[in-house]
């Protein structure tokens, strides 16, 4: 069994999201299908890296480390509490529950008990919200003992969870761009031209140059796998990072996005047929991308599956409401 670390830092910091992408590695070899919506390679290295700097201090941690005594871990665990942030546009996002992201290795469930009594007590007093998947019986069988529901107005029609799709890196077609547009990268454009196509893509933002380079400072960044189209006039009109783990040879996208005044001009779809040649050359063997589920919003599910990706595996939103 795993022995949970001591004295940690309140803020998590580079060095153990690198612990937890090692645990991500292995269990993306073992078993795909109970990787935790927020627990893939590139998924730590994007929110770590994009919300550290304005979100840290309403993060807590707890990792699990291999009892032989290795730099591995067996489990680890990451509490987001209630925050507020300021968009591009003057407004605020903000979260008024705890939510848990977390993963254990699959021959240790037992660990599950112990971070969810570590998550009742991180977040004590708040609505508690956590999201496994549907092949993750383990952890399922465990919330109805805790007290957790399916929360129904986020696993339905219109909610907001999330589908995990991939695709072999195979039999891959030809980008088409418009007259005119040209595939760039990360390398070429630099800073500020990768945040604003973020910014662009994703109005209102949260998002700064603070974000992206803290994006880029995270293991596995790439910037010639930062993949971005500019259009004619110089704008830069949508981005893909890749993030490429050569241990599992599997790449995932995350995040794709497309200027709001440039869509529904095939960008996207060429930027993913790019960007799947480019994780191809770089060693991957497999593709990996999440997106909303729901029926009412199918415009991303329908984007990845033009390009040949399949689902495997599904969020199961559930709540433990405070009172």
């Amino acid at each position: 069994m795993g022995n949970a670390q001591q004295g940690m830092q309140p803020v998590l910091g580079a060095e153990q999201v690198r612990l937890m992408q090692g645990l991500a590695q292995e269990v993306t070899i073992l078993r795909p299908e109970v990787l935790e919506g927020g627990s893939t390679v590139g998924e730590l290295a994007w929110q770590f890296g994009k919300d550290r700097a304005v979100m840290g201090d309403r993060w807590r941690h707890r990792l699990w480390s291999r009892a032989d005594g290795s730099d591995r871990l067996d489990a680890w665990a990451w509490v987001y509490l209630p925050y507020t942030v300021r968009r591009s546009d003057g407004s605020t996002a903000t979260s008024t529950n705890a939510e848990l992201i977390w993963q254990v290795h699959p021959d240790h469930p037992e660990l599950l008990d112990e971070i969810l009594d570590w998550y009742a007590a991180e977040a004590a007093g708040l609505d508690r919200v956590i999201t496994p998947q549907d092949a993750d019986t383990d952890m399922l069988a465990r919330l109805a003992v805790y007290g957790y529901t399916p929360d129904a107005e986020a696993a339905g029609d219109t909610g907001a969870w999330h589908q995990f799709n991939r695709r072999p890196l195979v039999n891959l077609s030809k980008p088409d761009l418009p007259t005119g547009f040209r595939f760039r990268t990360a390398a070429e454009v630099g800073l500020a031209t990768t945040t604003m196509a973020h910014i662009d893509a994703w109005h209102p933002s949260t998002f700064n140059e603070t974000s992206m380079a803290g994006v880029q400072s995270m293991w596995p960044y790439r910037d010639d796998l930062h993949v971005l189209i500019e259009a004619p006039d110089g704008t830069t009109v949508a981005t893909a990072i890749i993030w490429f783990d050569p241990v599992s040879r599997t790449a995932e996208f995350e995040p794709v996005g497309t200027h709001r005044s440039y869509r529904r001009q095939g960008l996207a779809t060429a930027l993913l047929w790019h960007g799947m040649q480019r994780a191809r050359d770089a060693g991957a063997e497999t593709m990996l991308v999440a997106c909303i589920g729901a029926v009412s919003r199918p415009a991303a599910r329908e984007l990845y599956y033009g390009v040949g990706f399949k689902p495997f595996a599904h969020d199961v939103p559930h709540i433990l409401r405070s009172q």
